[in-house]
């Protein structure tokens, strides 16, 4: 017997001392169960997240399930209350079946986010974060700003990389919050969405490396808005939209409508100076840091005497309240490298607006800043389906060349405006090829209101289906150079006041 359980003994030393150092010890194999239950499928049921549970219970719920990361399922059909945001954290992806909505309601208060990522309100990066088959039903909860100012997405996120959005539905946006906004990004892809209401469906900061896709919109305000300069209360930060696709969308007709397809927007700002006239959304560089005035977008122009130095939060300054925007310095924003693809126009306004702003709600472009140009913006297979005479692209910022191929193009013309802030808008080269121009009659392909702007256009492999179609280009006090295909303007090399005298 004795000797039965010294053999016995031996071998359990022997099996512990084989397998726990292979396997990492006792602290590794619990690492490992963490690391299990971390990945693993949960139901948000199994937290009590529920269509007859309360907004606020559910709230509770969710978040309870979320914070365990992993991969979340709601799979019980019906429509789910919810009375506050849920905080999203890195490697954590949300899938929502069929026939499952959430929608917000007021218990107690409104709020703004139904899912926001944890690290924008320490604009610390989230990473690896999806969501599937979320419905967004809105309810008329529509407040503009909570947690982050400028952020006002009903399905927000900021600094944020490695993100997916799918499967996206919302019918009843309200007209104070964005349906989904990102800003401060890297790698995001936005696909197969239904986006109906009266603010923007997509709403873009800054940010490198994006794809929206497979969208339908009908939306009062901008379908997508690329916004690398914005208004302070609608962007957190500011800086540059670039390398991007955005592909088969259709921007559906409604009686109503203000905005764009796509608002493609730039700004360009200075560093602080004594006694600088500022007024509301101005950006200025101080002190290593970025700071933009909130006011009332009354139209009012302050002095500013003092310089902003603080290094976070608000200070108010000659009566001017200070804000600050971001540490890391830029003097430009704009949009580059992006293209537009199968792009489908049934409702009749600008389809892409290149934009400054200069009104009483912000001021894109400080007088004397750096010349922000937007570079290298292609449409291909843009379906114009509308008969009115609208401009299809609008653009009252420097932007070096615009490449339109594949198209279908009605009534619609290239406008190029001023702003009055700037007085060089410097050259602009156009590139249209392989469209099929669709007017009955003469075409204004490009008018110019810009004094001394220069425009390069070149056209090849283009087809009228009308007989009787010519096209023209007004130069304004500019200078149209042409090299083109089209009737009307085979023989013509350059349009400009001195050379149609």
């Amino acid at each position: 017997m004795y000797r039965i359980k010294l053999t016995v003994l031996a071998f359990l030393v022997f099996y512990c001392l084989l397998v726990i150092p292979v396997s990492g010890g006792v602290n590794s194999v619990m690492q490992k169960t963490h690391e299990t239950e971390q990945n693993s499928f949960k139901d948000a049921a199994n937290f009590g997240f529920s269509p007859l549970a309360t907004g606020k219970e559910n709230v509770v719920a969710l978040q309870k399930a979320v914070d365990r990361g992993g991969t979340i399922i709601v799979s019980i059909p019906g429509t789910y209350k919810m009375a506050g945001t849920v905080y999203i954290g890195s490697n954590t992806s949300l899938i929502f079946g069929n026939n499952i909505s959430l929608k917000k309601v007021n218990e107690g208060r409104d709020f703004t986010h139904v899912f926001l990522n944890k690290g924008a309100l320490t604009k610390t990066y989230d990473k690896h974060i999806s969501i599937e088959g979320l419905h967004i039903i809105v309810n008329g909860i529509d407040k503009d700003m909570t947690e982050v100012y400028g952020l006002r997405g009903q399905l927000a996120f900021f600094y944020i990389k490695d993100l997916i959005i799918k499967h996206f539905r919302c019918y009843d946006l309200a007209g104070s919050q964005f349906c989904i906004q990102v800003c401060t990004f890297e790698d995001i892809i936005i696909d197969d969405v239904i986006i109906h209401g009266k603010k923007d469906g997509i709403h873009l900061g800054r940010g490198t490396r994006f794809t929206i896709r497979n969208g339908v919109f009908k939306c009062f305000d901008d379908a997508i808005a690329l916004n690398a300069h914005d208004y302070a209360t609608s962007n957190p930060e500011l800086g540059w939209i670039e390398n991007g696709i955005v592909e088969n969308c259709y921007d559906l007709n409604e009686e109503k409508t203000v905005g764009y397809f796509c608002r493609i927007l730039a700004g360009a700002w200075l560093d602080w100076t004594p006694d600088m006239e500022v007024q509301h959304s101005d950006a200025v560089v101080s002190n290593g840091r970025l700071y933009r005035i909130q006011e009332k977008p009354d139209g009012t122009i302050y002095k500013s005497e003092t310089q902003p130095k603080h290094k976070s939060g608000s200070q108010k300054l000659d009566g001017i309240n200070w804000v600050v925007v971001q540490d890391d310095i830029t003097y430009t924003a704009g949009v580059r490298n992006v293209s537009f693809r199968n792009i489908f126009l049934e409702k009749p306004r600008i389809g892409f607006s290149i934009h400054f702003d200069n009104d009483k709600f912000s001021r894109s472009y400080y007088p004397g800043a750096e010349i922000p140009v937007q570079e290298q913006l292609t449409f291909d297979n843009i379906r114009v389906l509308y008969d009115e005479p609208i401009n299809l692209i609008s653009v009252n910022t420097p932007v070096d060349i615009l490449t339109i191929s594949n198209s279908s193009i009605r009534d619609n013309t290239i406008k190029f405006h001023g702003n009055k802030a700037m007085t060089n808008y410097l050259k602009t080269q156009i590139n249209i090829y392989g469209c099929t121009f669709r007017k009955d009659g003469k075409l204004k392909l490009i008018t110019n209101s810009v004094k001394g702007k220069e425009i390069i256009l070149k056209t090849n492999s283009n087809i009228a289906l009308k007989d009787n179609f010519s096209a023209t280009v007004v130069p304004g006090d500019g200078k149209v150079i042409v090299e083109s295909d089209l009737t009307g303007l085979k023989d013509k090399k350059v349009f400009s006041k001195d050379a149609q005298k």
